[in-house]
């Protein structure tokens, strides 16, 4: 019987080699959905309009932006889990999406390591703390100074519970011992107009969605959350440096397929991403928004994820976060 089955093993290589040959000759099949979890206007949008562009001059297909918000992105990452896996529907994956929702959401309709097949890491957008010009702070250390005086009075903003921005500042609170009020949004774009006018008085959230504001002095950024400060806006701190040793906090971004593409698909995209973010047009602007290009091979993805998802539970469980 075992030398039977091995047999019909052997038998089936062919098969499945020629299977995955067909897929990888008859794709792309049209255009590729890419789709964003989340709001357009925040750093996720922003970069997924780069890739989206360079892919599809790269495959010959027109790369369809496509945003479906809801729930941390648990909706979005949920609906492409259960896509066909022909390699024509894409998913933005997020830190949010991929390394904090495991430990917010006790139902998470998929499962960031075994939902999908990982194609590559994108970049790494680092957060800028920054606060409505109103608020008396010049610094990291006289923001917390002011939090610590006054608890539950300053009213940060994030694009929704369990968002990057969410995330951060809930470690920047357990880092500093500071009482912070949450304001969720659907989307970053509506909480940086918000903060702009005043309604929430401080944020901290990728540098894209922040720099312009910052920089035309509507808005007072205090720090960065990398390890070091960033090319786009190098007269900022960064928060470690700024008073708040160790802290780093920066988003990331990856690229992913349904589970079950064929695997020369995610060959042939992960090497069109490398060539993509190897490219001077991304890197430029990626430094321009405060981000960097961060490619990875699909194994490398799928680790980075398992090794992040427990990081981010211990905040989640310090910081008591709700999805609702």
């Amino acid at each position: 019987m075992r030398r039977r089955h091995v047999l019909r093993s052997l038998l089936a290589l062919p098969a499945l080699s020629l299977t995955a040959a067909r897929a990888q000759q008859n794709w792309p099949n049209g255009n590729i959905a890419l789709v964003v979890p989340f709001t357009p206007g925040g750093s996720t949008d922003i970069l997924a309009r780069l890739l989206g562009q360079k892919l599809g001059e790269a495959l010959g297909v027109g790369v369809v932006i496509d945003s479906r918000p809801g729930a941390g992105g648990s909706i979005a990452s949920a609906q492409v889990a259960r896509a066909r896996p022909d390699g024509q529907t894409l998913i933005m994956g997020h830190i949010g999406t991929l390394g904090v929702n495991p430990s917010l959401y006790k139902d998470l309709p998929y499962d960031p390591l075994t939902s999908f097949a990982h194609i590559s890491m994108l970049a790494r957008v680092h957060n800028v703390l920054a606060v409505y010009p109103g608020v008396p702070a010049g610094n990291v250390l006289e923001l917390i100074d002011y939090a610590k005086k006054n608890p539950g009075k300053l009213n940060y903003g994030s694009g929704g519970n369990g968002s990057a921005a969410h995330i951060a500042t809930a470690a920047f609170m357990v880092a500093t011992g500071t009482e912070l009020t949450h304001v969720p949004y659907r989307g970053t774009a509506p909480a940086v107009t918000d903060l702009l006018g005043g309604q929430i008085q401080m944020m901290m959230t990728g540098a894209p969605a922040i720099l312009p504001h910052s920089s035309a002095g509507a808005l007072r950024a205090l720090g960065v959350s990398s390890e070091k400060r960033i090319p786009a806006a190098p007269e900022i701190p960064t928060i470690a440096e700024a008073g708040v040793p160790g802290f780093e906090a920066s988003q990331w971004y990856g690229v992913l397929a349904p589970a079950g593409t064929p695997r020369p698909i995610i060959d042939r995209l992960n090497a069109e991403v490398r060539k993509a973010l190897a490219s001077k047009e991304i890197v430029d602007a990626l430094q321009r928004d405060g981000a960097e290009p961060w490619a990875m091979s699909p194994e490398e993805f799928h680790d980075f994820i398992a090794r992040e998802i427990p990081r981010w539970a211990i905040v989640v469980e310090k910081a008591r976060i709700k999805p609702e």
